[in-house]
């Protein structure tokens, strides 16, 4: 099947099969390293990407779901040597252990801040309820999410 979407803000046109996952889709077809299969049943969050803002699973999709859809990942935040101010404050309090379920965290991080640039914690818990971590114990995690919303306040970001 024919398929055309914007992924990372790049249009791409590309043929898939019909039943091509949509994790296997981004990270095989366009090499897209962040998006992991863990658990491959929506579980974990390692392969969450935002498909139209929204922090999904791309393991319980197909590649024709993402069909003139806007697919981002990991590797769409931050420039070119500076990090995007959720990736510095994953950094800086030390959330990041085996990153593994990192790339995935960020990008749950910034479907919530996108719409909610103040979160407490009930909130920053709630969305971050899709990802597993078996390293840090969350707390590094949710302090990174508060520095991240004071760093991107500090420098009047938007995200």
């Amino acid at each position: 099947m024919e398929l055309h979407l914007f992924v990372n803000g790049k249009e791409v046109t590309t043929s898939v099969p019909e039943n091509r996952r949509a994790l296997d889709f981004l990270r095989k077809d366009l090499g897209l390293k962040s998006v992991k299969e863990g658990c491959g049943e929506g579980e974990c969050g390692a392969c969450t990407i935002l498909l139209d803002g929204k922090a999904v699973c791309s393991c319980l999709l197909f590649a024709s779901d993402l069909a003139g859809r806007r697919v981002l990942t990991l590797e769409s935040l931050g420039k070119e040597g500076h990090l995007h101010p959720i990736q510095q404050a994953f950094a800086e309090t030390g959330a990041v252990q085996c990153g593994f379920c990192t790339p995935g965290m960020i990008l749950s991080v910034k479907s919530l801040l996108d719409e909610n640039p103040s979160p407490d914690d009930e909130a920053i818990k709630k969305a971050l309820e899709g990802n597993l971590c078996r390293c840090t114990g969350y707390v590094k995690i949710i302090e990174a999410v508060k520095r991240a919303v004071a760093i991107i306040k500090s420098q009047g970001l938007m995200i």
